[in-house]
């Protein structure tokens, strides 16, 4: 487990240094100017040298290499800078949008994990039947719906016709389940395919037959036997789509105005706030190592033959 956090850890640590430098490149070549932002030229009669005056005070008239370097070293001394718009530490902004946007993705999570799972594992266990014919329709439509046009479907019919469900803000759970439901909605359709056709492999293995010779229940050889050796390639296409399913909460929170992270980026692009768009790729980068560490990790519970390969190479 040592040389998997190393190893997990060596190639995070090359892959920040490479977003980071892509990204603060490319943030910087987009057009717009933030200095032009900061000072407000839209409401404010400003002079070209105070621009320039405070574009050199901002560093802004230095090579990009001296510009990255400068901000690299903040970021090993833990300073992520202030937006420019707001002038609060990013951290701190951060920080205070991360718990919405991991409620809105907790949510989205489990409203997926009560849609695929059932509907999988149903469609898997009863083959070619109406079961496994209209879980296969669902998911191909949901497939093919993008998430904000549902989103724009579920808010005017819970929210706006029917007036069950806020469509905005974030005021308590109730304000949670439009935008979980339309998250949930969105990725759960990948998963109900990928679980029936990783239940059906492993429902046709060896071990599966053995198991009902020596009498067991079909419920048991699902539930311990199936289930289990099904969940491996599920977990490695989440750790993969995980970059689709933060984009996707970007896109609901931006659609239901709800005050995570997502919104604050969008908001910070707009402005041009380079710390705060820096700082928000680095928490996604790190979340991201979080999860794939933890699906590695997870191979040596649900995969057996991963601990036996580590013991023979060992």
């Amino acid at each position: 487990m040592g040389r998997i956090l190393i190893r997990k850890f060596l190639e995070t640590l090359g892959f920040v240094l490479f977003i980071t430098f892509i990204s603060f490149l490319f943030i910087r070549m987009a057009p717009g100017d933030p200095v032009l932002t900061i000072l407000n030229v839209d409401e404010l009669s400003v002079s070209q040298e105070q621009v320039e005056a405070l574009r050199e005070e901002m560093g802004f008239n230095q090579p990009l290499l001296v510009q990255y370097g400068q901000w690299l070293l903040d970021f090993v001394r833990l300073d992520f800078g202030q937006s420019y718009v707001t002038g609060q530490p990013v951290m701190k902004m951060i920080m205070g949008g991360l718990p919405a946007t991991l409620e809105l993705t907790g949510g989205a999570l489990v409203i997926m994990l009560l849609i695929a799972l059932p509907l999988g594992s149903l469609s898997a266990l009863y083959r070619n039947s109406w079961i496994d014919h209209m879980s296969r329709l669902l998911s191909i439509i949901g497939a093919a719906v993008p998430s904000f046009w549902l989103g724009l479907i579920l808010i005017d019919l819970f929210g706006v016709r029917l007036g069950w469900l806020p469509t905005m803000g974030r005021d308590g759970w109730i304000s949670l389940l439009l935008p979980s439901l339309t998250l949930g909605l969105a990725i759960s359709s990948v998963y109900v395919r990928l679980l029936r056709s990783s239940l059906l492999d492993s429902l046709g293995q060896e071990f599966v037959r053995a198991a009902r010779a020596r009498g067991y229940s079909e419920l048991r050889i699902f539930w311990v036997h199936a289930l289990r050796h099904s969940l491996p390639p599920v977990i490695t296409v989440f750790g993969v789509s995980l970059g689709s399913l933060i984009g996707g909460v970007v896109v609901i929170e931006v659609l239901f105005a709800y005050p995570g992270i997502g919104k604050l980026v969008v908001d910070s692009i707009r402005q041009r706030d380079y710390p705060l768009i820096q700082g928000y790729i680095l928490v996604m980068a790190a979340i991201v190592f979080v999860v794939n560490t933890l699906v590695d990790l997870s191979y040596r519970y649900l995969n057996p033959e991963m601990k036996l390969k580590e013991r023979k190479t060992g």
